[in-house]
């Protein structure tokens, strides 16, 4: 096993446990395919040089933390110029990796875990030994995204397995555990995003009639009608991305709702509705929506305001304010699609205009 290998998968490992970094930008739950080439550093058992072949994968990202990749890999080595037994030696490997990712931004370093099968075949004069055997594969990597539809990946590996290897005799062979250390170097192509979705703008409600008092002996001039108020809070501002938990004290916008309300008792609804932009997968932003507009409503609950008036659902990213299209810079399109992000809080009361 190459030391220097291990050594640098040791440090890397280390510096990516004190890596932190947002998970905002550029996860949208997308399928990619890539492919590249790999170099084996061979378990000495091998008395093989190394190996070089070609690889491709199908990739799924599964959320903010989680990939899931399969991985079809062919390498080839010459025989090493040093033991008696030595031979060339070819692997192919199919497996199956979990891949944690540290951050969803355009560098994404990750950690790996893997299980699959393999065919190691090695070819030594005059004996050709080959076996079929499970693997398993640890090791870390990172991503770099060139744009929202490419990006490069680079890794390094454990891969562990068996092999028959020839004693030093060369007269017989026996069934061991082997380990090869592989740095792979490729790019992939990202694809299948969802659509975001633009509803239709709600139609106007028809104004409420205006009933002219009966004729009195002596007129009174009263006008007394329902009006629907709507009160829209910047989510930004009360909670951090991704998150549905107040950040901060910043909540006056909320408290001047509840004094609204309050000041009204004839309201017998207290709509509470949640939104966010089109970042990410649809029904990630709809719980999202919806775990943001109940915070809110038990906000609202806790300021006095009649639970049993108050109703919270979530729209995801159904009702955007602005599309945003045609922006490619990342951070200009999260700041654009900022009003997106919000709570509206609707209510309806009787307003009077010269009742008595």
């Amino acid at each position: 096993m190459n030391k220097k290998l291990v050594g640098l998968a040791v440090a890397a490992t280390l510096s990516l446990t004190a890596f932190s970094a947002s998970a905002e930008d550029m996860y949208r739950g997308a399928w990619y395919g890539g492919a590249g080439m790999g170099v084996i550093d061979t378990d000495n058992d091998l008395d093989a040089g190394g190996a070089v072949g070609p690889y491709i994968t199908i990739g799924k990202e599964l959320s903010q933390s989680w990939d899931l990749q399969g991985r079809f890999g062919y390498a080839e080595a010459d025989e090493s110029n040093s033991g008696s037994t030595s031979g060339e030696y070819k692997s192919t490997a199919l497996e199956l990796d979990a891949l944690y990712m540290f951050s969803r931004d355009k560098f994404r370093p990750f950690l790996l875990a893997g299980l699959g099968v393999t065919k190691n075949d090695l070819d030594y004069d005059p004996r050709d030994e080959d076996k079929t055997s499970w693997l398993a594969s640890v090791g870390l990597g990172a991503q770099y995204l060139i744009n929202d539809s490419f990006g490069l990946q680079a890794d390094l590996r454990h891969q562990i397995s068996r092999a028959k290897v020839l004693n030093d005799a060369a007269t017989d062979s026996s069934t061991e555990t082997i380990g090869n250390n592989i740095l792979s170097l490729g790019g992939f192509v990202r694809f299948g995003a969802p659509a975001p979705v633009v509803a239709e703008a709600a139609p106007e409600p028809a104004p409420m009639p205006i009933v002219e008092p009966a004729p009195e002996p002596e007129p009174v001039a009263k006008v007394c009608e329902k009006t629907k108020r709507v009160i829209t809070v910047d989510a930004e501002k009360l909670f951090a991305f991704d998150k549905a938990e107040f950040s901060g004290n910043s909540k006056e916008s909320l408290d001047s709702a509840a004094a609204e309300i309050l000041s009204h008792p004839d309201v017998t609804l207290v709509l509470v509705t949640g939104h966010t932009d089109r970042l990410g997968s649809y029904e990630y932003n709809q719980k999202l929506s919806e775990a943001r507009a109940k915070t809110v409503g038990d906000y609202l609950a806790s300021k006095g305001v009649d639970p049993s008036k108050i109703v919270t659902t979530g729209r995801g990213e159904a009702v955007p304010v602005f599309a945003c299209e045609g922006i490619k810079n990342r951070k200009a399109l999260i700041e654009c699609l900022a009003p997106n992000r919000r709570v509206e809080i609707s209510t309806e009361h009787t307003e009077e205009v010269g009742c008595e």
